[in-house]
């Protein structure tokens, strides 16, 4: 056997391993997208109810809630100076590009708030936007990571705390203005988008139009409207990211099921092509024993009938 055909060989086996990898990847993470489109869709509602509640107070109670209103501008600041943005990335690769779409759209929303005269603080989860902001240098105000896949609403709650108290915190003592989130958006297995919503405070809208879902219904408050907001308001914020993680880890998984059965697909071809390329070699060595062998028989032949 040749030395060429040795190395296609060992090529095609090298191939064939890594493809029953990413087979492998491409189905656990099938298996575990179906659940994960599951928890989407149970905590969807429970979120869209928090919200119409919460804007159904907020509209018809007039409180001056630090969490539905901006903070007062003051003379010297001449504005809003900082803004929290929390980064939703992936703790693990081989999805494609979902994180750096996520960390792109970061990086985005962080050039439009420095447009705008604000300084950014990051919330970063995910070990890849960690690892993003800590190869530059960057300081983050707040790091979760281990719970990209299968987020718990104890991680949300978790996150959600700390950003809530960066808002209620005064800014000379460290706190924000804004409150921003960047995910992915799961919409379908193929179509995934990383959308920015901001969060705190709430933005509120004079329109004649009906809002999405009917509406608003006429609440009576007890003890108060201030009191109904401070339980309601943390319970939506944490609803909010909980859903946001819930849709980042249907989309990681849609975009790592993508990506491996591309990656599937493209060892197939591999194989193939380097089959190809083992068969002709092969078949010129074949050919080059036959006419090895057929000179010889001539140059015998030749020798023989001269010594006749």
């Amino acid at each position: 056997m040749g030395a060429e055909l040795r190395v296609y060989r060992r090529k095609i086996r090298s191939v064939n391993a890594t493809k029953k990898i990413t087979k492998a990847m491409e189905l656990i993470a099938a298996s575990r997208i179906v659940k994960a489109q599951a928890r989407v869709a149970e905590s969807t509602p429970y979120a869209e109810a928090i919200t119409r509640a919460v804007s159904a107070v907020a509209s018809f109670s007039n409180v001056d809630h630090p969490l539905t209103s901006a903070k007062p501008e003051s003379e010297e600041e001449g504005g809003p100076s900082r803004a929290a943005m929390l980064l939703l990335t992936s703790d693990r690769g081989l999805a494609g590009a979902y994180s750096s779409n996520a960390i792109k759209e970061g990086e985005r929303l962080s050039g439009l708030l420095h447009d705008q005269g604000k300084k950014v603080v990051p919330y970063v989860v995910g070990r890849k936007g960690v690892g993003f902001y800590r190869f530059r240098s960057r300081e983050m105000a707040g790091e979760w990571t281990g719970f990209s896949e299968s987020p718990t609403y104890s991680d949300a709650k978790e996150v959600a705390d700390a950003v809530i108290e960066a808002f209620l915190t005064p800014n000379d003592e460290g706190g924000v203005d804004e409150i921003h989130i960047v995910y992915t958006q799961f919409v379908n297995l193929v179509t995934q988008k990383t959308v920015t919503r901001r969060l705190l405070p709430l933005e509120f809208e004079e329109t004649t139009e009906e809002p999405e879902g009917g509406a608003f219904p006429l609440y009576e408050f007890e003890p108060s409207a201030e009191a109904v907001l401070d339980a309601l308001l943390p319970r939506y914020i944490e609803s909010r990211v909980y859903n946001a993680l819930l849709q980042s880890a249907a989309s990681e998984l849609a975009a790592r099921r993508r990506a491996m059965k591309s990656a599937t697909d493209n060892a197939q071809e591999l194989v193939k092509t380097y089959t190809r390329l083992a068969n002709a070699a092969r078949q010129a060595e074949i050919t080059q024993e036959i006419s090895e062998i057929v000179g010889g028989a001539e140059a015998l032949a030749s020798a023989t009938s001269g010594s006749e």
